[in-house]
């Protein structure tokens, strides 16, 4: 075969990929489990939220989880790892006021585990309730978020899920980047599979906003199976599974809001953070990426050289797009047009994170983050640093501020202190799919 035929091979059948893919998004989008609305639960719920240096967000975050409509019984366990930034203060303040809100301070993490993990395990020893929440101190719940939250994982069968919050982006580079968080385990994630298989590959999973059965929780051994792990969250699923559980990511739209970066440079560091943990290896990395290019890349290409196949191709990547950014509460509009650019600022990112990582530059709160990757299975693209959100100034109980724009009330995350939400040295979210790529740090 010369050349020619060659790349005409290729873009047909990378075409002919991404209407599959699109058809696929389609599926998922009418599978994906929608919360009921909120019941009055019965049972105590137990709310996990680690925190480091985030003076600027956990009043805003403890504000809306103890103004949670529908949770009689409820406790909110703060783990505060080190905070030097008024943290404490504010902290200590809040839970004066509230008895249901206690704070929990301790050691640096010891050697092996990572921020996150070590301050939920910590937290989770003195949690009381039948129902454990973790929650990032960037994000913001609804009013009735909480309840809808138990009232899906106690509906569904299922011993975790994790609904998805609504991602705001608000400038060119979060526009270009973010959507690609709800796209990929929309597009590429067998949802009803994922939800049945015991495979560590079919799971997908945000610690944004985490809901697990305590006792599905500690058989699988809790944050201790996961201390070490990058992708803490997408690991912790992997372990309830492995455990016998079930979970799966659900439509998280409704009950929470979070806001990632509002410029290119926050925004290019945190994703050089985690990608590299992501891939696993820098072949699998570009494996992924290379599959990526063949579907949604080349036909693009090929179709501004008059390709009709390339065209279909480019059309089928963005309407991908569009099925995910409406089925998800994101901005579709002409956003999803730039489909193919976003994958190549993607593989950017991603060299970048190898870069970094093999010169041992990477930190995050603080901390150093450059040791192997680690839990069961191989992480996928996937990882995602901490969030910067909130769900202030709602002008009435469960209005939501206008699709890609930020939260009101909060300030551009840019704005705010740096060193970030959480005790975690890596926070994540993620979502794994086999061989196949998917959320993007």
């Amino acid at each position: 075969m010369n050349g020619g035929r060659l790349a005409t091979a290729l873009v047909r059948s990378g075409a002919a990929g991404a209407v599959a893919v699109a058809a696929h998004t389609a599926v998922n989008a009418a599978l994906l489990r929608v919360p009921a609305p909120a019941v009055p639960v019965r049972e105590r719920v137990s709310v996990i939220l680690p925190v480091r240096d985030e003076a600027a967000r956990v009043r805003t975050c403890l504000t809306a989880l103890l103004g949670s409509r529908d949770v009689a019984d409820l406790e909110v366990i703060v783990y505060d790892d080190g905070s030097t930034d008024g943290t404490g203060v504010i902290l200590r303040r809040l839970a004066e006021r509230d008895r249901r809100l206690r704070v929990l301070t301790g050691p640096e993490p010891p050697d092996g585990w990572l921020g996150k993990p070590h301050a939920c395990a910590r937290a989770t020893r003195q949690a009381t309730g039948t129902v454990l929440v973790f929650v990032d101190a960037d994000v913001t719940l609804a009013p009735d978020g909480l309840a809808r939250a138990v009232g899906l994982l106690r509906g569904s069968g299922l011993d975790l899920v994790s609904p998805y919050p609504r991602q705001v982006a608000a400038g060119a580079a979060e526009r270009l980047v973010q959507p690609l968080l709800q796209w990929s385990w929309l597009a590429l994630l067998p949802l009803r599979a994922a939800e049945r298989s015991a495979r560590p590959s079919l799971a997908a999973a945000n610690g944004q906003f985490l809901c697990v059965d305590a006792a599905a929780y500690r058989r699988a051994g809790g944050h201790g199976a996961v201390g070490g792990a990058v992708l803490d969250d997408i690991e912790l699923l992997r372990a309830v599974k492995r455990s016998g559980g079930r979970g799966v990511v659900a439509d998280g739209t409704e009950l929470a809001v979070t806001w990632m970066y509002d410029g290119w440079q926050p925004l290019r560091d945190g994703y050089a953070k985690s990608l590299w943990a992501a891939g696993g290896t820098p072949a699998a990395s570009v494996g992924q990426l290379a599959v990526l290019g063949w579907l949604f890349v080349g036909p693009a290409v090929a179709a501004a050289r008059g390709s009709r196949a390339g065209l279909v191709g480019l059309l089928a990547g963005t309407v991908s797009r569009l099925i995910a950014a409406r089925r998800t509460g994101g901005r579709a509009w002409p956003d999803a047009a730039a489909h193919p650019v976003s994958v190549c600022l993607l593989g950017y990112l991603t060299a970048l994170s190898w870069w970094r990582h093999r010169h041992g530059t990477i930190r995050w709160k603080g901390r150093a983050l450059n040791g192997p990757p680690t839990g069961s299975g191989r992480p996928r693209i996937g990882s995602e640093p901490w969030r910067r959100s909130s769900w202030s100034g709602r002008a009435s109980a469960g209005s939501r501020p206008p699709l890609g724009s930020p939260p009101p009330g909060t300030g551009s995350p840019s704005a705010r202190r740096r060193s970030g939400s959480a005790a975690s040295s890596a926070g994540t979210n993620a979502t794994a799919t086999g061989s196949t790529p998917a959320r993007p740090c």
